[in-house]
């Protein structure tokens, strides 16, 4: 029998859509959303109608022959949570929509799925959230006691480009080591060792390089005089951490086209941001290794892996790997793995090989 899912996966600037007809592509899309329209909303809950009406408009053609027979959102920031299958539920939208555990387009996913997967009467579901968390105890502890590392990265992209590398490369997962530098918008690294990601470079709570948008990791002091100075509020400051800093606070775009033709004709405050994200998204790779040193110190990595977006940019790709070669090899990967993975659950629980998680808010 024939299956048909439809992907989405909302992120900081685009929402991306496939459709797979059993574990074939049949339409996948891209859709850009400029960042002067993305600020005109408050929240990021406030962007749904927007989103929901351009993925609908993009599909209309692609579906006219059926509907999908479930609908794979990518999952956003739920409580801690063990990767799989989740079915969209209640308790689940509550959360989102509240935002009790942040703030992120990813959040979009779950929502987007279950009002299209509603008109047409099929489950909506998500997979391998961002939250999901297997970090090692030690990797949580910080010098301040009331704070603790969480587990928040892109964990779909980053799990399915490991798979991918190491299917490459002949051999298991589970039995390799990798570090994977997802870069978009918003940036997260992982160590994976042996199938389980021990430790994660949090990049929505401000850990990690800055990004094409973000601020990444800050002088703690300057950021409290910041706060208060009265200059911003504690939410507008939040905002510019989050998606006004970084190359967009610095050079005003966060399109790395746009700067390395800025870069090509000369501009020299471009180049020396570029170099500066490259410099730092290194930096904080080569963290990593202490983190796949256990069991073999002589040679703790198999491969760094750099996907997303800025996977695309040949002069970013060959820059981080000057700085890191040295280490492993370098994989640039930019296919649609997160895709890929997402319609892959949604497959197997249509073919009741996966049998999905019920999420509850408060395991308690």
């Amino acid at each position: 029998m024939e299956y048909k899912i439809l992907v989405i996966n909302p992120g900081s600037t685009s929402t991306k859509i496939a459709i797979f007809c059993n574990s074939e592509l049949c339409f996948d899309a891209e859709i850009q959303h400029p960042r002067e329209i993305i600020d005109k909303y408050s929240t990021v809950i406030d962007q749904k109608e927007f989103r929901t009406a351009q993925v609908s408009s993009l599909i209309e053609d692609s579906l006219k022959d059926g509907s999908p027979d479930i609908v794979v959102g990518r999952g956003g920031l739920l409580r801690p949570i063990p990767g799989g299958a989740y079915l969209v539920n209640a308790e689940m939208i509550t959360d989102l929509e509240s935002e009790k555990y942040g703030s992120h387009p990813c959040n979009l996913g779950a929502i987007i799925a279950r009002d299209l997967a509603a008109k047409w009467s099929v489950p909506a579901m998500i997979m391998d959230p961002v939250v999901t968390d297997e970090m090692e105890p030690v990797a949580k502890v910080t010098g301040f006691p009331e704070i603790t590392r969480r587990s928040v990265f892109h964990a779909l992209s980053q799990r399915g480009v490991a798979r991918t590398v190491s299917a490459k490369l002949g051999i298991e997962y589970e039995k390799s080591k990798f570090i994977v530098a997802h870069i978009g918008g918003g940036v997260s690294i992982g160590a994976h060792r042996y199938g389980l990601i021990v430790d994660v470079i949090n990049g929505l709570d401000g850990e990690g390089p800055f990004t094409p948008e973000r601020s990444g990791s800050l002088p703690l002091l300057p950021v409290l005089d910041l706060l208060n100075s009265g200059k911003f509020s504690y939410d507008e400051l939040c905002k510019k951490i989050t998606s006004g800093s970084g190359v967009f606070g610095l050079l005003g775009t966060n399109d790395l086209r746009e700067v390395e033709a800025r870069i090509d004709a000369g501009d020299k405050e471009a180049k020396l941001v570029f170099d500066a994200l490259t410099y730092n998204l290194a930096k904080y790779i080569s963290s990593f290794v202490p983190a796949l040193m256990k069991d073999d110190a002589i040679n703790p990595v198999n491969a760094i892996i750099l996907t997303g977006g800025g996977a695309r940019s040949r002069i970013l790709v060959s820059a981080v790997k000057d700085m890191i070669s040295s280490i492993a090899e370098v994989h640039a990967v930019t296919g649609l793995e997160e895709m890929e993975v997402m319609a892959r659950g949604g497959l197997a629980v249509l073919r009741n090989a996966l049998n999905p998680i019920e999420y509850l808010s408060d395991p308690s």
